[in-house]
């Protein structure tokens, strides 16, 4: 049973950001629309609407911008497409719905969730997940969309390291994320991602799959960005929230023991976001840095990119 509770929001902006890849002019707009979409979601906390609510409204803004791996700025595909993936959980409920290789989707998460109230499925993929939009007259875009010349030339060195036979420098992390809790003590989690750079075969990454890279429950909300073969190989979201619940670890100790232990021990990093059904929340992270931002239960922002001491 839920209870009144003090609006509290999270989001991430992808792990595996490099200092040295970072300008200041890039860190500065990184910030300003991180900081958007803390606003905007907040604003839905703070009016009385719903966590999920809240978590769809800031991802669709970190979506619309060039800067994430996600929605526009997604990464190319081995063959110079883009494919998205999205998933939304609200915890209250134990609904959930995903989408993944789709092409033509404007805002992923947007589709994830309609999936989950207006499908009797979880997951839909391809070509089915673009029927079933238009399907509820949910309008597609042209693939142009998502062009942005950074992400193409992320692809080009990419493919030229392949050919050279080189260690790849193109980085696995990239995704958005959102956790909230509402006034009525109702907890949500999304994820929205753009994948892999040069990925090939379809190939999906953990931010769809609820568990992996996505989870609420009534007690947890879990949004991850990092190596997505190793988030999904552990569990990682469900496993934050599981040692939430059931072994009643703060939820601190529980993404901690997952991002700093369990992930890399099997040779991944990245990291998560967390929140528990008292507003605790944290942001572990075992890359160099993670973009990601707070609003808490003082009503105080705060948004960071690298390890603060």
């Amino acid at each position: 049973m839920s209870r009144a509770a003090i609006p509290v929001l999270v989001i991430h902006g992808g792990a595996g950001v490099i200092a040295k890849d970072l300008s200041p002019e890039k860190e500065k707009a990184i910030r300003a629309d991180l900081k958007q979409a803390l606003e905007a979601g907040y604003a839905v906390l703070k009016s009385g609407g719903s966590s999920l609510d809240a978590v769809s409204k800031a991802i669709v803004l970190m979506e619309d911008s060039p800067y994430f791996n996600a929605g526009k700025g997604a990464v190319f595909n081995h063959d110079g497409k883009n494919e998205l993936d999205a998933s939304i959980m609200d915890g209250a409920s134990l609904r959930a719905g995903s989408v993944a290789n789709v092409h033509k989707v404007k805002n992923p998460i947007l589709r994830a969730r309609a999936v989950m109230e207006k499908s009797p499925h979880v997951m839909l993929v391809g070509d089915g997940a673009e029927a079933f939009a238009q399907s509820i007259d949910m309008p597609l875009v042209d693939p142009k969309y998502f062009y942005t010349e950074e992400r193409w030339q992320q692809l080009q060195q990419a493919l030229k390291e392949e050919a050279e036979k080189e260690k790849s420098t193109a980085s696995p992390h990239g995704t958005v994320g959102a956790v909230a809790l509402d006034a009525a003590g109702h907890l949500a989690a999304g994820t929205s991602t753009g994948g892999m750079t040069n990925k090939r075969y379809g190939r999906v990454g953990d931010s769809p799959i609820i568990g992996a890279g996505t989870y609420a429950n009534a007690k947890c909300a879990v949004s991850a960005t990092g190596w997505g073969e190793f988030y999904i190989r552990t569990v990682a979201a469900h496993d934050i929230c599981a040692r939430v619940e059931y072994k009643s670890e703060p939820v601190a100790q529980a993404a901690n023991d997952v991002v700093m232990s369990a992930v890399p021990k099997l040779g991944g990093d990245g990291g998560v976001i967390a929140l528990d059904a008292d507003g605790n929340f944290a942001t572990p992270f075992n890359t160099e840095g993670m973009f990601r931002g707070w609003i808490d239960k003082e009503g105080k922002m705060h948004i960071a990119v690298f390890v603060e001491k």
